[in-house]
């Protein structure tokens, strides 16, 4: 299939058009307001419904209904947008109603800023919401991946009955790249996706026992299942990239645009001979844990955690993996300014002179 130059936001929502998703709910805020923009232009083309809410509260609301009745459905936020819809989500997550939340990340807390940052990593993986639920959370650092995570999510979504978060920051969402989309499933896909949900979902009374949502989820039975469903997670859905990790001295921790500044530095300090590499979470939620406890500590000097943020937060994460085996430095930024790679490559030096002066 054919390259297209598109923006993020667009690819995202297009992406979830081709999914099957056929409805969208959502409320403008920046950076992701392309996304409902798109929607808006892109549902009736398919014979989905789009709608703009009153706000957030509303529109995650409307997004558990569409859910509860079977549709492929999503919204999407930016930080304090997510805040709001977390009551929503954590509903979902009890009664079990697949969907998929975008988070398009911004600079925090309250209403922060604008800007792109990295801040919302605690949110969108460890409190979503109350009663101590978990959501699949992906973090693409690409278009590419952001549109391919965004098409599978809803995939993971049905399979599990659970609420999927794409977590994409928002110099992602804003910038362009060329993305090949994924294929368009079928009206007659879309039907099936719908029609195997009939057993749970709501479909009219029609002589059956009644169905509820809402108090599926509060007795103890669920709650184990649910605690079950996220420990198969871990065993079978983390997904992680290493990068020139096998000689690696110093290794970079980081996801998603991050990680793109990283990986062009990595480049350039190999071919000065520097053994560098980078564990990338893809999945940010489970974690990644395997990837850095099986590291060879005789060799690896230091790790060098790199995100938008201040304080760290995926550090907190790395620091598990890691179990004190190693010194862990940081090379951060905060409120919307991006990274440069001469930041990355400057803290990677240091380190080096520093545990080569040991």
């Amino acid at each position: 299939m054919a390259k297209l130059f598109m923006k993020g936001c667009e690819a995202i929502a297009e992406a979830a058009v081709r999914a099957g998703c056929r409805f969208f709910a959502g409320y403008p805020i920046t950076p992701q307001n392309e996304i409902p923009e798109y929607f808006a232009r892109r549902m009736p083309e398919v014979g989905g419904v789009f709608v703009q809410g009153e706000s957030e509260v509303a529109s995650v609301n409307m997004v558990f209904g569409a859910g509860a009745v079977g549709t492929r459905a999503m919204t999407s936020s930016s930080s304090c947008g997510i805040s709001l819809k977390s009551e929503g989500i954590s509903y979902m997550a009890s009664a079990r109603i697949p969907a998929v939340v975008c988070a398009v990340t911004r600079g925090g807390p309250g209403c922060g800023s604008i800007q792109p940052a990295q801040q919302d990593y605690l949110q969108t993986t460890k409190a979503q919401g109350n009663g101590g639920f978990h959501s699949l959370v992906f973090a693409p650092a690409s278009i590419q991946e952001a549109a391919d995570m965004t098409y599978k999510a809803f995939d993971y979504a049905d399979k599990y009955r659970n609420p999927v978060t794409v977590m994409v920051d928002g110099v992602i969402t804003t910038m362009m790249e060329a993305v090949e989309l994924p294929p368009q499933k079928t009206e007659e896909e879309v039907e099936q996706f719908r029609a195997a949900k009939e057993d749970w979902c709501l479909t009219g009374r029609n002589g059956r026992d009644h169905k509820h949502f809402i108090t599926s989820n509060i007795e103890e039975p669920e709650n184990q299942k649910a605690a079950d469903m996220y420990e198969e997670w871990k065993k079978n859905e983390v997904q992680v990239e290493k990068y020139l990790t096998d000689d690696a001295e110093i290794i970079v921790a980081a996801y998603g645009i991050s990680s793109r500044i990283s990986r062009e530095v990595i480049d350039e300090l190999r071919e000065e001979g520097i053994k560098i590499g980078m564990i990338r979470p893809i999945t940010v939620y489970p974690f990644p844990y395997e990837a850095f406890e099986e590291l060879n500590y005789d060799q690896v000097k230091a790790i060098l955690d790199v995100e938008m943020s201040i304080p760290a937060q995926l550090v907190e994460d790395v620091q598990i993996g890691v179990r004190k085996r190693a010194p862990i430095y940081t090379c951060l930024s905060s409120g919307g300014r991006i990274l440069g790679s001469e930041e990355v490559e400057q803290a990677a030096r240091k380190i080096l002179e520093e545990v080569n002066a040991k």
